[in-house]
């Protein structure tokens, strides 16, 4: 449920009076100093400091300064401080129920794979092509394509759901992006969309996806078939198999098959298998 504490894993790392302080919180507050840092360099002799944080290939393959793969995402143009604004109300907004839903730890490992998945990739690139990246826009959008992957149904402005936002928001950047021929720029948002959906999806979150299921089924290997005598006198498999589903069916009754962890998920597909290979 959109606003629900709903992993076990969740907890404040501190708290501020009666406010609890999450990863999120921290990450905004962390942004935010270093935007208000980068605005007082730029304005002063000391602006080249920056130039030793955006992300640059050639450095990064060149000189090995692998420190710029993280450090890029954490330099934001003063030219660029009210999108600046905006995008911290999105992390604040949507990385917070993110956070809530998968837990701490996963959403710290969602966040540090999105900060260096776009990194890596221009490392590659670079190879053949200098390739060059500052800021995290691209890093948050997939924040909010977490989100929309999570609560695709959720209303948003003007009554426009998660998923088509994620959508729209997705079209225009793409068409910004191609209108500039920046390819770079582009391969970062979509390994950025691309990595967020499916890190979610991995978790076993999110409204079923026939596709994706049958992909999934490909790639689970098949059990090997094992005969086992029955011991005579011993209650029916069968039974067994609803008494241990019956609970995740009550929860999917309730909440839908979203809310079901990963470990459910697995549970009720063994016992979906199961009963198939009883009825043939």
């Amino acid at each position: 449920m959109f606003g629900v504490t709903t992993s076990d894993d969740y907890k404040p790392v501190t708290w501020m009076g009666r406010f609890p302080v999450d990863v999120t919180t921290i990450l905004v507050g962390l942004h935010v100093v270093l935007a208000v840092l980068a605005a007082l360099l730029f304005a002063s002799p000391a602006r080249a400091v920056l130039d030793y944080l955006d992300f640059d290939s050639a450095r990064v393959l060149g000189t090995g300064q692998v420190w710029r793969l993280g450090t890029y995402a954490f330099v934001h143009s003063p030219s660029m401080l009210l999108w600046f604004a905006i995008e911290m109300y999105m992390l604040f907004v949507f990385g917070r129920e993110v956070e809530k839903f998968i837990g701490q730890r996963p959403y710290i490992m969602l966040y540090l794979v999105l900060l260096f998945a776009p990194s890596m990739m221009l490392t590659l690139w670079g190879l053949s092509q200098r390739t060059g990246l500052a800021g995290s826009p691209a890093l948050h959008f997939g924040i909010f394509v977490a989100f929309a992957t999570i609560y695709p149904s959720a209303e948003l402005l003007l009554r426009i759901t998660a998923k088509w936002m994620a959508l729209i928001l997705a079209a225009i950047y793409t068409l910004q992006l191609l209108a500039f021929h920046a390819w770079s720029d582009l391969a970062v948002v979509w390994i950025s969309i691309a990595t967020a959906f499916f890190f979610i999806r991995l978790r076993g979150v999110g409204p079923e996806l026939v596709w994706w299921e049958n992909v999934k089924d490909r790639l689970q290997s098949k059990p090997k078939l094992k005969i086992v005598p029955k011991e005579p006198g011993t209650r029916r498999e069968e039974d067994d198999v609803y008494e241990s589903i019956d609970p995740i069916l009550d929860k999917i009754a309730q909440s839908g098959i979203g809310s079901l962890t990963p470990s459910e998920r697995r549970m009720l597909d063994r016992a979906r298998n199961r009963l198939l290979k009883e009825s043939k």
